[in-house]
């Protein structure tokens, strides 16, 4: 059995912490906030000889992801991090990596895009890499951005999968807040992990291979694309594995959703990221007075949890989805058009609304998730759903 050891400590912190236990051979970074601590405290690990690591000092967040798809086409494990605009100046590569199949383990902290100019919490940096073919995770707590990272390089290297994964922790309210976190020791995690055997690596001279040839007009992109759409469904299965084989390891429950209350609920809020806390202890008041409410966490972003996510807010009366991100031009925010699409063949309609919320750090108050619940319960009993989008606790215009 793993020894524990109980840890105040930030989420930053523990995911420096497991990106050591995973041994990378590779780790390319640079800093950005609220993403900094992850990298500093890593390439201490790298200076006092924690970790035998070749730690790459680079000039931009392009040339990081540049260097981790250089490094893993070469057949080394590789992790980085990295947030917002970092995450941004990256695009480009982002497509690259998941094109040519590169298993990159990579942590995001969640932070608003410029303009205007804001370090603090969104979803709008991930949210706009949603379609670069990365599997995704979000990590409510620092525990759970510690689990995710581990189980992050055993989804992407599995021979199924072979893509690179993203392990997202909300800026400031997860990376910086000290929290109650327990980690294993190494050699427990060493033997979860297991060594990285790549099959299609550069300097393997006796097996030569390509990558990242050319594919013009008739060339065999489209096959590739497919490649990728099958990859990432075989991620499901993978990721429930991994998920189970870890729950047995540290004892601690993982699945692609998260429900509280749902055995018997009417209304639901369904969330992602680090304000499923807010929405589970306004619901827990609720229960107390005999209201029948749930809450549905999303801890898998990519690839999206459809079946999971039906069968948890079938029959419902009313659901509410909160996004922490816009999708300009959309009926609403990312993962509204996500859940509103998993209910579609459902032979019954759950009314869906969609709150937009938090951006840029703004507080999200116990108010405004009692205030959701208002408006579901007042669906539930035959009031018309809000027309359109609600901005939640946004200022009124002068």
């Amino acid at each position: 059995m793993p020894e524990h050891k109980t840890l105040a400590a930030t989420g930053n912190s523990v995911v420096a912490e497991a990106m050591r236990q995973c041994k990378p051979d590779v780790v390319a970074a640079y800093p950005i906030t609220p993403q900094t601590t992850i990298v500093e405290e890593f390439a201490a690990f790298v200076a006092k000889g924690k970790t035998h690591c070749e730690y790459v000092t680079v000039e931009s967040e392009h040339s990081a992801m540049s260097a981790c798809i250089g490094a893993s086409a070469a057949g080394a494990r590789v992790m980085t991090a990295t947030a917002s605009q970092g995450l941004a100046l990256m695009w480009e590569e982002l497509y690259i990596a998941s094109g040519m199949r590169l298993p990159i383990v990579m942590a995001n902290a969640n932070r608003a895009l410029s303009a205007p100019i804001n370090i603090h919490c969104d979803h709008s940096d991930i949210m706009g890499a949603r379609d670069a073919g990365w599997v995704t995770l979000f990590a409510e707590t620092a525990q759970e951005a510690y689990d995710n990272t581990i189980m992050s390089v055993r989804i992407a290297e599995h021979p199924d999968v072979l893509l690179p994964v993203m392990s997202c922790l909300d800026g400031f309210i997860t990376t910086h807040s000290i929290d109650r976190v327990s980690v294993m020791d190494d050699e427990s995690i060493a033997g979860f992990v297991g060594d990285y055997e790549p099959q299609n690596a550069l300097l393997d001279t006796d097996n030569p291979v390509a990558h990242g040839n050319f594919s013009g007009l008739g060339g065999p992109y489209f096959e590739f694309k497919k490649q990728q759409r099958e990859a990432i469904e075989n991620s499901r299965a993978v990721i429930k594995s991994v998920g189970e084989e870890y729950s047995a390891l540290s004892g601690r429950p993982f699945d692609v959703i998260e429900t509280w209350g749902m055995e018997d609920a009417e209304v639901a809020v369904v969330v992602i990221g680090s304000t499923a806390g807010n929405a589970r202890t306004v619901a827990r008041h609720l229960r107390a007075d005999g209201k029948k409410v749930g809450v549905v966490k999303v801890r898998v972003w990519r690839p999206f949890p459809y079946a999971e996510i039906a069968a948890a807010l079938k029959g419902l009366k009313a659901v509410a989805v909160l996004d922490r991100s816009e999708s300009f031009g959309a009926e609403g925010g990312p993962l509204f058009l996500e859940v509103r699409s998993a209910l579609y063949d459902l032979a019954e309609r759950v009314p869906v609304v969609n709150y937009i919320y938090g951006l840029g750090g703004s507080d999200v108050k116990l108010e405004l998730i009692e205030q959701v619940f208002t408006d579901l319960a007042d669906i539930a009993a035959g009031a018309a759903a809000p027309a359109g989008l609600v901005y939640l606790g946004a200022r009124e215009e002068a």
